[in-house]
């Protein structure tokens, strides 16, 4: 699924380094302790997903005010080629986590079980 390059790697890595706000609230209250691996900035065909969990083949983006019409179509084609691998990108909004923390980490959590429950199916 993840062919990388140097570059892509180098990005993560980056990325992995200068996390959002939001995305540091995500990683450090809730999900780098989640008790399946979740990894950050995880490079997939040719983008870079903000959080990745592969048991349950579940993405999770977060979105900034950056996302305006013109993101949205770039992320509806992004959304797309990643479904195409038989992942389920979650995009939620970064004020959300700002605002409703505990609600984002029980979203979160109910995908993750939904997803895993439907792969022992």
């Amino acid at each position: 699924m993840s062919i990388e390059t140097d570059s892509q790697t180098q990005l993560a890595r980056r990325l992995r380094k200068n996390m959002t706000k939001e995305e540091g609230i995500l990683w450090y209250t809730y999900l780098r302790h989640y008790p399946l691996r979740i990894m950050r900035q995880r490079p997939i065909d040719r983008y870079i997903v903000d959080f990745y969990c592969a048991k349950a083949k579940l993405v999770i983006e977060l979105d900034g005010s950056g996302h305006s019409e013109h993101k949205t179509e770039y992320d509806r084609e992004r959304d797309r080629i990643l479904e195409d691998y038989g992942l389920k990108v979650l995009r939620i909004p970064n004020n959300e986590v700002n605002r409703n923390l505990s609600g984002v980490c029980d979203y979160i959590d109910s995908e993750i079980k939904k997803r895993r429950a439907c792969a022992e199916d």
